[in-house]
């Protein structure tokens, strides 16, 4: 069933100001579309409106790949349902990884001893000037740089 309350409105085009950019994981996505996930929703829901309204969301391509996946094959989405969300976040600030992406990935998994795909989420958050990243899936308050990860279901 599409969520259509919680899609990303669209806007006037991407943020050029990084400075108050935030960005989110896949994990945040996929809840604020789980009917079964409880306060994790409400959670998800709230954080996706606020950065929808502010203009201030931010998040790269491996999310919104990894969210077509896990919407698809696990909330039972259409691909139509799941395609219709992934283009409504294209409203928001989009980061696509390169090759020197990769390589700065490999060197943030390899200092910070974290799994590959994290280090993706991480080096993106860098490259968009985020001030905060919001997951689940890393430690609440560990910094990357200038990012600081911030759990949004504590």
């Amino acid at each position: 069933m599409l969520v259509t309350w919680v899609r990303a409105e669209r806007s006037h085009g991407h943020a050029t100001n990084y400075m108050n950019v935030e960005f989110i994981d896949t994990n945040v996505l996929v809840y604020a579309h789980d009917a079964k996930a409880g306060m994790k929703r409400v959670n998800s829901i709230e954080l996706v409106r606020r950065l929808a309204k502010d203009n201030a969301g931010a998040l790269s391509i491996q999310v919104l790949s990894e969210f077509y996946a896990a919407s698809t094959r696990k909330l039972a989405m259409t691909s139509e349902e799941a395609s219709e969300i992934v283009s409504d976040f294209g409203a928001w600030t989009i980061h696509s990884t390169a090759h020197s992406d990769l390589l700065r990935a490999a060197g943030l998994q390899h200092r910070y001893q974290i799994s590959w795909w994290d280090a993706l989420i991480v080096n993106s958050a860098i490259v968009l000037g985020c001030s905060v990243l919001w997951t689940e899936d890393l430690s609440h308050g560990q910094g990357y740089g200038s990012v600081m990860v911030r759990n949004p279901f504590l």
